[in-house]
C-alpha cells in the first residue's frame, strides 16, 4: 500500500483535517483534566489528592477513541490516488461503453467513457484529454457499446462482490496443509481471525476473477457459534499484489503495521464477525440449539462486563480519579465482541430456520447490536416481520439462488426467496459460499434470481452495490462513481444474459485477464435485458405452504392436448432430435404422449381435452441427468431419508449374508420417488435420471434409469431400465493406493472376481454392459486406457468404457478417441476441488474452448450431467451456457445431444429415449431465459403432464 497517500492515519500519526472530530474529543478530554497535569489534583469528594500518571494523555486518548464512530474520511471521494495503487500502473480509458453504474437504485445506465487512473475511477461520462497531463501514457480500450459494471464482491454487483466466501481459507485444490476452516477448540471463539489462515496460493483466485469477482468477504466456517471457520472475517481484493502477503489483499483493515507491531487506524474502520446458529455448531459440538444460544449469550455477557469496566475506567480517568485506577481493562478473548457492542463491527450470521432466526433476533435485541445479514437464510422469506424486529433495522439475506435441500435446515429453501424478500422491502444478496459454489459463477446466481422474479436492477445490485453497502465499503466499491476504486468489469453481453463473460476485469485499475486483444462481444440479441417468465403464482404458493408447495403436475392428460402459438418443434428419430422452426405460430396436437399433428390441425377441432397457449414457445427434447444421487437421497445427512452407502471390499470385509466381497449393490432396490429435487428437476425439463449406488470405494454397483415425474416405483414407466451400467471409482482420497485400485479392477475384468461383482465385471469385459468409472486426473485416465487395451487383448473382447467426471480428459483427448472411450462430464463449469483436477480447461475468458468442445473436436462421444442433485434442475441452463460459449462452433442440435442422444448412447438407453419425450415451454425455446416449462409430453408413460 502507498504510504504517501493513506486515506486513514494511525493512532500515533499527527491528526489530519478529516480527523478533527476525534482530535476534538481528545482535546476536550485533556482540557477536562488540565488541573492534574502537574501531578496534583483533588477529587470532588473530600479533596483527595491524585497523582497523575505519566501516560495520562495516552489514557485519555484511548478513552476518547472508545466512542469514535466508524467514518469515511471527509475528503475520501475527492482522492485521485488509491491507497492500493501500485506504481507503474498505466491509466486506462474505456471508450464507448454501456455503463451500469449501480446508482439511482441500480437503474442508471449511461453511454460514455470511463477513465481509470491512480487506482481510482477518475471520470465517468465524456472523456476530455485535459483530464490527464500532456505527457501521460495511457491504454485505450474500445468497449464498442459493451456492458461495463462495477467489480463484483461476492454478494455485490458491478465488479462482483462476494459477501460470503471461504476462498483462501478453504483452499483449492483441497489439501490438508492448505485449508484453514473450522476450529474444533470451542463453540464460541470470536478471537479467531480468517486472515491468519488466508492462503494466497489458492487456485480459485484466478478463476473467480475471470468470472468478474473482484472482492470477497472471507469468513470463518460454521462449526462454531461464534468463530465459524475462524470468527473474524476480512474483505479482500482477489488480485495478486507485489507484496504477495495476505495482509496486502485487505481492502480496509481495522489495523495497520508500523515498525514494532500493529496499530489501530482512525477514524475507525469496520471490523467483521461471523456467527453461526442451528445445525452446524450443534452437530459438531454434540449440543443443542439451547446450548448454542446460551453460549452466545454467555459470550456477549462477558463482553458486556469488559465494556462496562472500560467505560467506568474512562469515566474515572476523565474525572481525574487517577488513584488506584490501574491498567485499562482489556481482553484479547472478548475484544471483538466488545467492539460489536460499541457498534463498530459488521456481524454476519449463518442461520437457516425460523427457530434460529428468532433466537438470534432476540440475542441482538437483548445486547443491542445489529446483524448485518443472515447467510444461507433459507427461511427468512417466511418470516419477514420477524426480521423487521431486529435491533438497528432488518438484516439482509445472503442466499443461494437454487441450491437447497442439502440438509434439513435447507429443506424449505425456495428459488422465489429473493423475490419474496424484496417484495417485503428487505435487502437481498446472492452469495457463493465458495467453494460450496464456485464464486467464478456468482453472476449466475443473480441471473437465476432474476429468472425467478427478482427485478433486474435488484438482481444486479445483489452482487455489487448491496454487498458493498453491507460491508460498509460503498464509498469505494460496488458502484461506478468518480473517486471509487477502479474495480470494473467489461462484459461481452448484458450481465443478466446467461452466457455473460468478462472481456476484461480491472482491479485497482490493473487489468487481470491476459489477452493479446479483447475477445469480441457476443451477438446483438444477447446485449439486451432478458425477458423472464411470470412466477407470481409459484411464489405465493411457496409462502402459503411454508416452503413445501405441491410439486406434482396439476393435471395428467391421456387424451388429446392442443398447444397453440407454437414457434418451434423438435422432431425425433429414435434418440436423435432436430429443431423445426415453424413459419408462423402454429398448433401442435398430442395424444397419449405422441405428437399427432403440427400445423393448423383443423381436423382435431373440438377433440382436445386441454388447450395450452405457448405464446411463441416450443416442444423441445426432455433431458437426461446423470452424476448425482437424485432418487437415492432426499437429504444426504439424514439416514432415514437416504438409501445409505454401498460397502467397500477394499476397506474391510463385507458380511457373507449380503454376498461377501463379491457383493454388488443395485440402485433400483433403493429408489425413492417423489423427492423434491427429483420433482423440481422434472418441472424444469429433465425427465430421466440415471443414478448409481452411493459409494465411496472402488466398486459402485449397478445404476438404474427412472422417470423423475413418476409417483412411485410400480407406476407405468417409472423404472425405464433396471440395470443400466456397472460403476467404479478411481479415488486418490481412498484408503488404498491408486495402483491397488487398478490392480483390483484388472483382476475383476480378467474374470477373477467372486459373486455378482465377478459376474458383471466379466460381462463388462465383453461389452455386455457399460463400465462407467469416476475419474478426474489425466494420469489415472491414461492408466485406465492402458488397462482397457490390456484386458481386451487378453480376452479378445471389447469394453464399453465411459469416463465420468473426467476433469482433465481434454489433456488426453486423442488417446481417448483412439481407444473408443466415451466421456460423461458431470461438472460443465469445472473447478479444482482435488489435486487431480488442477489442470482443468476453464473455458472463456481464460481459454478459448472448454473441455466439451475439445473432446468433441477429437470425435469423442461426450455427454454432460450434474453431480449435485439440487442443481439437476439447471440442466438446460448448463446446455445453454455451452451453446453460447461455443460461438457458433456447436449447433443447438449438437448441444442438445449432450443430454439426450449422446447420454443414451454411452449408457445404452436408446430404447428408453425412442419414445421422444418432450418438454413444453411457454415464451421461448429451451435455451432462452424467457422460456418456462409448463408441461411434459411422455410417450413412455402415454400422457401429457400439465404443470
Amino acid at each position: 500500500m502507498d504510504a504517501k497517500l493513506p486515506p486513514y492515519t494511525t493512532a500515533r500519526a499527527a491528526p489530519r483535517p478529516q480527523f478533527a472530530r476525534l482530535a476534538a474529543l481528545v482535546a476536550l478530554a485533556l482540557i477536562g483534566s488540565a488541573s492534574f497535569l502537574f501531578n496534583v489534583g483533588s477529587s470532588a469528594a473530600g479533596g483527595t489528592a491524585h497523582t497523575v500518571p505519566i501516560n495520562a494523555q495516552a489514557i485519555l486518548a484511548t478513552c476518547a477513541a472508545l466512542h469514535a464512530p466508524v467514518e469515511v474520511p471527509r475528503n475520501f471521494a475527492a482522492r485521485d490516488r488509491s491507497d492500493r495503487f501500485e506504481e507503474g500502473t498505466k491509466a486506462t480509458l474505456i471508450k464507448n461503453a454501456t455503463i451500469w453504474t449501480g446508482n439511482d437504485d441500480g437503474k442508471e445506465i449511461i453511454r460514455g467513457d470511463i477513465l481509470l487512473d491512480g487506482g481510482v475511477i477518475r471520470h465517468v461520462g465524456k472523456f476530455s484529454r485535459s483530464l490527464l497531463p500532456e505527457s501521460a501514457v495511457f491504454n485505450v480500450v474500445d468497449a464498442k457499446g459493451g456492458w461495463v459494471t462495477p467489480g463484483q464482491v461476492i454478494g455485490l454487483k458491478l465488479a462482483i462482490v462476494d459477501l460470503h466466501s471461504h476462498i483462501g481459507v478453504g483452499s483449492s485444490p483441497h489439501l490438508n496443509g492448505a485449508s484453514d476452516t473450522n476450529s474444533r477448540h470451542g463453540i464460541t471463539q470470536p478471537w479467531l481471525r480468517a486472515l491468519d489462515g488466508l492462503n494466497t496460493h489458492d487456485a480459485s483466485f484466478e478463476l473467480s476473477i475471470s468470472g468478474g469477482v473482484t472482492s470477497s468477504l472471507i469468513l470463518p466456517g460454521s462449526a462454531n457459534a461464534i468463530g465459524k471457520w475462524r470468527g473474524q472475517g476480512f474483505p479482500i481484493k482477489l488480485r495478486a499484489t507485489k507484496e504477495r502477503s495476505p495482509f496486502s489483499k485487505l481492502i480496509e483493515p481495522a489495523f495497520t503495521f508500523n515498525g514494532s507491531g500493529i496499530e489501530p487506524v482512525y477514524p475507525p474502520r469496520w471490523r467483521y464477525l461471523k456467527q453461526a446458529c442451528g445445525e452446524n455448531p450443534s452437530r459438531v459440538y454434540s449440543g443443542t440449539r439451547m446450548d448454542n444460544i446460551y453460549s452466545m449469550r454467555a459470550a456477549y455477557n462477558e463482553a458486556r462486563k469488559v465494556k462496562e469496566k472500560q467505560d467506568e475506567y474512562c469515566l474515572n480517568a476523565q474525572a481525574g480519579q487517577w488513584n488506584d485506577l490501574g491498567e485499562f481493562p482489556e481482553s484479547l478473548q472478548w475484544e471483538a465482541l466488545v467492539e460489536v457492542l460499541r457498534g463498530r463491527v459488521k456481524v454476519n450470521n449463518h442461520c437457516y430456520e425460523a427457530v434460529d432466526l428468532d433466537g438470534i433476533v432476540r440475542l441482538a435485541n437483548e445486547f443491542h447490536f445489529h446483524i448485518e445479514a443472515f447467510h444461507h437464510a433459507h427461511e427468512t422469506y417466511l418470516v419477514p416481520d420477524l426480521l423487521k424486529k431486529m435491533y438497528g433495522g432488518p438484516p439482509a439475506s445472503a442466499l443461494f439462488a437454487t441450491h437447497a435441500r442439502y440438509k434439513r435446515e435447507a429443506y424449505r429453501g425456495s428459488e422465489f426467496a429473493p423475490k419474496i424478500l424484496h417484495d417485503n422491502g428487505l435487502r437481498v444478496v446472492m452469495k457463493s459460499d465458495h467453494p460450496v459454489l464456485d464464486s467464478r459463477f456468482l453472476l449466475f446466481e443473480a441471473q437465476q434470481a432474476h429468472f425467478y422474479g427478482l427485478p433486474w436492477n435488484v438482481a444486479l445490485a445483489s452482487v455489487t452495490t448491496t454487498p458493498a453497502d453491507l460491508l460498509g465499503l460503498s464509498h469505494r466499491i460496488g458502484s461506478i462513481r468518480k473517486g471509487h476504486d477502479a474495480d470494473i468489469v467489461l462484459w461481452d453481453t448484458h450481465p443478466l444474459v446467461l452466457p455473460a463473460t468478462p472481456r476484461q476485469v480491472f482491479i485497482d485499475g490493473i487489468p487481470q485477464l491476459k489477452h493479446d486483444k479483447l475477445p469480441e462481444s457476443k451477438p446483438a440479441e444477447l446485449q439486451n435485458l432478458p425477458k423472464t417468465p411470470d412466477f407470481e403464482e409459484e411464489a405465493k404458493a411457496a409462502v402459503e405452504y411454508e416452503g413445501l408447495p405441491p410439486l406434482t403436475p396439476k393435471k395428467s392428460v391421456k387424451g388429446a392436448v392442443l398447444f397453440t402459438n407454437v414457434a418451434t418443434v423438435w422432431n425425433h428419430e429414435g434418440a436423435e432430435f432436430t429443431a423445426q422452426s415453424l413459419s408462423r405460430p402454429s398448433n401442435v396436437v398430442v395424444r397419449a404422449g405422441k405428437v399427432e399433428c403440427v400445423g393448423a390441425c383443423a381436423q382435431f377441432a373440438g377433440q382436445a381435452e386441454e388447450t395450452v397457449d405457448l405464446a411463441g414457445g416450443a416442444l423441445a427434447p426432455s433431458l437426461i441427468t446423470y452424476g448425482s444421487t437424485v432418487g437415492l437421497q432426499e437429504i444426504p445427512a439424514e439416514s432415514t431419508m437416504s438409501d445409505g452407502s454401498a460397502p467397500d471390499a477394499l476397506r474391510g470385509p463385507i458380511p457373507d449374508i449380503v454376498g461377501g466381497d463379491g457383493t454388488l449393490i443395485r440402485a433400483v432396490d433403493g429408489l425413492q420417488f417423489a423427492g423434491r429435487d427429483a420433482l423440481i428437476a422434472y418441472l424444469s425439463g429433465v425427465s430421466t435420471a440415471v443414478t448409481a449406488p452411493v459409494h465411496s470405494g472402488l466398486i459402485g454397483g449397478l445404476s438404474v434409469a427412472f422417470s423423475l415425474g413418476a409417483p412411485y416405483k410400480l407406476a407405468k414407466g417409472a423404472v425405464q431400465k433396471r440395470v443400466v451400467a456397472l460403476h467404479a471409482s478411481i479415488n486418490k482420497g481412498s484408503a488404498v493406493s491408486i495402483s491397488t485400485q487398478i490392480s483390483a479392477l484388472r483382476r475383476l475384468l480378467l474374470g477373477n472376481g467372486p459373486g455378482d461383482a465377478g459376474k458383471y465385471f466379466k460381462l463388462a469385459s465383453g461389452g455386455g454392459i457399460p463400465l462407467v468409472v469416476d475419474v478426474h486426473g489425466a494420469d489415472e485416465i491414461a492408466t485406465l486406457l492402458e488397462l482397457k487395451a490390456e484386458v481386451e487383448k487378453a480376452l479378445d473382447g471389447k469394453i464399453k468404457l465411459v469416463l465420468a467426471g473426467a476433469t482433465e480428459a481434454h489433456l488426453v483427448a486423442p488417446e481417448i478417441a483412439a481407444a473408443d472411450v466415451g466421456v460423461f462430464i458431470t461438472r460443465t463449469r469445472p473447478f479444482p476441488s482435488q489435486w487431480s483436477q488442477r489442470r482443468l480447461l476453464p473455458g472463456q475468458p481464460l481459454s478459448d474452448r472448454n473441455a466439451v468442445e475439445v473432446l468433441l473436436a477429437h470425435n469423442v462421444t461426450v455427454a454432460v450431467g450434474e453431480g449435485d442433485k439440487a442443481l439437476t434442475r439447471n440442466a438446460r441452463f448448463d446446455l445453454g451456457w455451452i451453446y453460447h460459449e461455443s460461438a457458433g462452433r456447436l449447433s443447438k442440435k449438437d448441444v442438445i445431444a449432450l443430454a439426450t442422444s449422446n447420454a443414451a448412447s454411452l449408457l445404452g438407453l436408446e430404447d428408453a429415449l425412442s419414445t421422444g419425450d418432450m418438454v413444453v415451454y411457454r415464451g421461448g425455446d429451451i435455451f432462452e431465459l424467457s422460456a418456462k416449462a409448463v408441461g411434459t409430453v411422455s410417450g413412455n408413460r402415454g400422457l401429457v403432464d400439465i404443470f
